[in-house]
């Protein structure tokens, strides 16, 4: 007989006895490390009432007595069933197992070791476990499965499931940070009929009743600004942006981003609120500022480092950013493809292959070369440069910033003119955004943050699927069905 049939043995037993094996409501329950704060170890003899929900994560069945250990959203408790103050329930008792939900009611005290034990007077069956606990899941290898089956990582391994309370305790701070500088939280398209604000490749999908194709989208940027026109002067979004590319410990298809825009202001203010910001989700973690990354120490100490572009090639990949023919000599050296490509495309990989792996400690790389920042004001005193910084963190870039381009006709040309030779590029014009960029948007500043690359550092997790509840998965061959049964 497999576990699986054995299980469904048990499931109709409980309902010979006469008991819903999934149960009905049942409030009044306090959380299982709240029921464990009421015993007092200096009154033992004192039993506090308490009523509790969980899963069965161990069990230990010693004949008149049963041990468990019940788990829930805050901790692990371990349950005493006396055979003794359950009387009729004890048949209930003896058919429960690994896996399942229960309900219970009793009293708070104590075994003869010490240990805080809710001793059971009433039993509740709330959902059968037809699938029992993968065994050793915690120590599992196979991480694949763990994303897989997220439901079973969650209450399987305690770690995990910090993990994700504290993310969304990180980004609940992030909105009351941004709430408390005056910014409105607002919503933008996900389906787009354009795909701008970003170089990135697309997903597509139909809309049918008005027989046109959408974009998920890939940034909110054109969007916000729209709003910037319209005369909210401090806007951000938190949520998803699509993009069509690979999946490493870096990317998601599927990620979500914290956008911003603040009317009459520049790079320099955006920097301010990035490392405001982002000090303050740190102190969250550590107050003392320092934060393991794998087999890194980050110090998040302000104030951090300001380098340019051109500062940073020269330190790291020995090259002047004007020096075109050394640079395509460092790019053959560097194995990099550079005779089909403009100039400014070499820089950049140059760029990407010397110097972002060398930024550990939180660094804003300033001034970047214009031609690759079409959305950007350009320098007023080089118009080479554009008025944009990136954060890098732990050798990734965490945020990106503009002063933004406001000048209708500047974006209209550098639309035109989108760089070829990168791997992605805006590939249509964003005719309406143009539009309403002639009625006069006013002098901005704009942010935008990966949340999950910012989560990955706060919870030292090395990659983006440790961190993203069901990350994209490559589906299973048909012949790998997804279950546990045992058969």
């Amino acid at each position: 007989m497999s576990i699986y049939e054995d299980r469904l043995k048990k499931l109709e037993k409980i309902r010979e006895l006469g008991f819903d094996p999934y149960g009905s409501r049942f409030d009044g329950t306090i959380p299982l490390t709240e029921a464990k704060k009421l015993f007092d170890p200096s009154a033992p003899e004192a039993h506090p009432p308490a009523r509790v929900a969980g899963r069965i994560i161990l069990l230990r069945d010693i004949g008149k007595l049963i041990f468990l250990h019940l788990r829930d959203s805050s901790g692990d408790l371990q349950i005493g069933l006396p055979k003794n103050y359950l009387g009729d329930l004890w048949n209930l008792a003896k058919t429960i197992e690994l896996g399942d939900i229960i309900g219970i009611e009793g009293e708070v005290g104590a075994t003869k070791t010490g240990e805080i034990t809710l001793w059971a007077k009433k039993l509740f069956i709330l959902a059968k476990s037809l699938n029992p606990i993968p065994e050793k899941w915690h120590g599992l290898t196979d991480t694949e499965l763990r994303y897989r089956q997220r439901y079973v990582d969650l209450f399987a391994n305690p770690d995990v499931l910090r993990k994700f309370i504290l993310r969304s305790k990180l980004i609940g701070r992030m909105r009351s940070f941004l709430a408390e500088r005056g910014f409105l939280e607002v919503e933008t398209p996900m389906m787009q009929p354009v795909a701008g604000g970003a170089a990135a490749r697309p997903f597509i999908t139909h809309h049918n009743a008005l027989d046109i194709d959408l974009y998920l989208r890939i940034s909110p940027e054109l969007y916000l600004k729209r709003l910037l026109v319209g005369g909210l002067e401090k806007v951000f979004e938190l949520n998803r942006n699509f993009r069509n590319e690979g999946i490493d410990t870096h990317h998601n298809p599927e990620f979500t981003m914290m956008e911003l825009y603040q009317a009459y202001a520049d790079y320099n203010d955006m920097m301010q609120i990035t490392e405001d910001m982002v000090c303050d989700l740190v102190r969250q973690v550590d107050p003392g500022m320092l934060l393991p990354f794998g087999d890194l120490k980050i110090d998040f100490t302000a104030p951090w480092p300001r380098k340019t572009y051109a500062q940073l090639l020269k330190e790291h990949a020995g090259v002047d950013i004007n020096d075109i023919p050394a640079i395509r000599a460092k790019a053959r050296t560097l194995g990099i493809e550079e005779a089909n490509k403009a100039d400014v495309v070499v820089i950049n990989d140059i760029f990407e292959a010397t110097v972002e792996d060398k930024l550990i400690n939180p660094t804003f790389v300033l001034d970047y070369p214009a031609p690759l920042c079409p959305l950007t004001k350009q320098s007023p005193e080089n118009p080479q440069i554009a008025l944009r910084f990136e954060l890098f963190i732990a050798g990734m870039e965490l945020a990106n910033a503009y002063t933004e381009l406001n000048d209708p006709q500047i974006q209209e040309r550098n639309f035109e003119t989108q760089l070829t030779g990168q791997k992605e590029t805006m590939a249509v014009m964003d005719h309406d955004f143009l539009n309403a960029l002639r009625y006069g948007m006013p002098p901005a500043g704009g942010l935008g943050v990966g949340i999950d690359r910012l989560i990955m550092l706060l919870t030292n997790s090395i990659s983006i699927r440790d961190v993203i509840i069901f990350p994209l998965q490559r589906p299973r061959h048909q012949d790998q069905p997804e279950d546990n049964t045992g058969e």
